[in-house]
């Protein structure tokens, strides 16, 4: 006897459907319930991932920026003394809403990821075909930067927003607000709100105005190219973006705004470069930040191994004094020394400037800007003046390029023989920018460079007619000792190696080196060059207000001294 057993009824959706579409809708079912078990596997594994990473980090004062010279000897820089942490109550409720309206409108409405603004950017990227529009709010940049993360990956993406969800939970809004500001940087040097305040304004976060807090907010998304100190234009450029998406969001009107925008900006008097105590550590920390700047790394807890060699540096600058203080001992003309210099006065005493670039690879071993970076942080190295017979050895390389004959000492004869125009095109190769003179006075040196056009030229010569670029970076670590730039010399094919050999022989042969010494026919300018086994120095004498410094001859005598004393390089 057979058992009845009643069919189930079909499920509504399968009686609604067609029979054809039951295994698809199955084959969908199943697969959202694997994908779901995926998605819920990557979650717990990057939150697990995440619960690997100190928040109290969030809130520690971030390690400095190292320097090293060549030799791994740490380069001593200032500054740091006066990094500090600012709690909320010392930031100004318009440097809040500057940041907010900048970086992160909606701050205090999302969780740590604004979904609406990365729905928002995803679709532009799309649509543009590109991945320029970015969804980062404050807080993942804090995440970012405080455990080093950059978007190189969506591993790294993942983790990233695992890492803001933490922080999120871990931190109040202000909390995390703060700490973003104690942590980025804003170029010139300035780690943190506090020291970008005192180095770009000499006061305090809490002193500033509204029209400085725009401005230091419009710093953050380029430090290099919007610090007020290097291109204020450009830093005004960003105050108005600045206030202009303020009045977007009706956080102030149009009358206030133009009224912040026509404050007038008041910069630190001392503030330039103010977290360095050289010259050569100026040049550093402007490489550095066109590097930070192309690479988007933090700043926090690098490590930079420079191309300075701290002896030589050294070695050059106690030479340098000693011949300067020699002539100003025996010269008749008014000078104050620099003992009597005040920080308000302009500097009347002999100044100097000099390069030591490695002639393989044109890392600079050594730069002087000046004679005393306390009282002048005006870097010589970069300001060009008159070359006079200093020329003579490039009107050589451009005679010698065309095969005809060089006269040493007698730079007329051998530009006559091709003309100003010769003479200029290979004094560019050898990286001078000019303006050149389109007539015979060039071959006498009526054209100006900077010492470190100078040294560079040597260093071509020296090269055998290839151009090094200047370096002054090695290479660069992060907090956790990876390398993360490599120094990669580039050299430039200027002339050809018999041309480079021949116009060596206008310098004089001196114990394995190879040295020239010349001033300007008005004796306002002195120049020496010396070509050593790896070195090529260029050397400039002369007051910041040109004048005459002594006879030539003294000069001469002087500047073959310090050659002789400086040894070898």
């Amino acid at each position: 006897m057979s058992t009845w057993r009643p069919i189930a009824p079909e499920p509504l959706w399968q009686r609604c459907l067609p029979t054809w579409t039951h295994g698809i809708m199955k084959l969908g079912f199943l697969c959202g319930i694997f994908g779901t078990i995926v998605i819920a596997c990557g979650v717990l594994y990057y939150f697990m991932l995440a619960r690997q990473f100190d928040m109290a980090e969030v809130k520690k004062l971030p390690a400095g920026t190292q320097y090293f010279d060549r030799h791994g000897q740490e380069i001593e820089v200032s500054g740091a003394a006066s990094r500090k942490l600012v709690k909320r109550e010392d930031i100004p409720d318009f440097l809040v809403l500057s940041l907010r309206a900048r970086e992160d409108a909606r701050f205090f409405e999302h969780g740590g990821v604004d979904v609406r603004g990365l729905a928002r950017a995803t679709v532009r990227n799309l649509k543009d075909r590109s991945f320029t529009q970015g969804a980062s709010t404050l807080s993942m940049q804090l995440a970012r930067n405080c455990f080093k993360m950059k978007q190189k990956s969506l591993h790294r993406k993942f983790l990233e927003i695992a890492l803001t969800l933490r922080l999120e939970a871990h931190y109040t809004k202000d909390e995390i607000l703060t700490n973003y500001l104690n942590r980025i940087y804003f170029g010139a040097g300035a780690d943190g709100i506090e020291q970008a305040a005192q180095t770009y304004f000499g006061k305090s976060t809490r002193e500033l105005s509204k029209g400085e807090c725009a401005l230091i907010v419009g710093i953050i998304r380029g430090p290099h190219i919007f610090s007020p100190l290097r291109n204020l234009p450009a830093a005004l450029e960003q105050r108005r973006q600045t206030l202009n998406r303020l009045v977007a969001m009706k956080a102030i009107d149009r009358a206030e705004s133009d009224r912040i925008a026509n404050e007038p900006v008041h910069l630190a008097a001392d503030s330039t470069e103010s977290n360095q105590t050289s010259y050569a550590m100026q040049a550093v920390r402007r490489a550095l930040d066109r590097w930070l700047e192309l690479d988007g790394s933090a700043i926090s807890g690098l490590k930079v191994y420079t191309t300075l060699d701290m002896g030589w540096q050294t070695r050059v600058e106690q030479e340098l004094t000693h011949a300067v203080e020699a002539l100003e001992s025996e010269t008749s003309w008014q000078h104050t020394s620099i003992a009597e210099h005040t920080s308000n006065s302009e500097p009347t005493y002999l100044q100097y400037a000099a390069v030591t670039t490695k002639t393989t690879t044109g890392e600079v071993l050594a730069l002087i800007g000046g004679r005393d970076f306390r009282h002048s942080r005006f870097d010589r190295t970069r300001s060009s003046r008159d070359l006079g017979s200093a020329f003579e050895p490039f009107v050589a390389a451009a005679a010698a390029e065309r095969g005809k004959l060089v006269l040493p000492g007698r730079p007329m004869q051998t530009g006559r023989q091709i003309g100003p125009a010769e003479v200029e095109r290979i004094a560019k190769r050898c990286g001078f920018d000019g303006p050149f003179l389109k007539t015979e006075d060039l071959f006498r040196g009526s054209v100006a460079a900077t010492p470190l056009e100078m040294s560079i030229g040597l260093a071509t010569l020296g090269n055998r007619g290839k151009r090094p670029e200047p370096i002054f970076i090695r290479e660069i670590r992060n907090a956790a000792g990876e390398k993360i730039y490599q120094m990669k010399p580039f050299l430039n094919a200027a002339l050809s190696s018999q041309a480079a050999d021949e116009a060596l022989s206008v310098l004089k042969s001196s114990n394995s080196t190879r040295n020239f010494v010349g001033a300007t026919g008005s004796e306002r300018d002195a120049w020496m060059m010396r070509l050593g086994p790896s070195g090529a120095t260029a050397v400039w004498i002369g007051f910041d207000q040109p004048r005459a410094i002594a006879k030539e001859k003294r000069l001469n005598s002087l500047l073959d001294e310090f050659v002789t004393r400086l040894g070898k390089q």
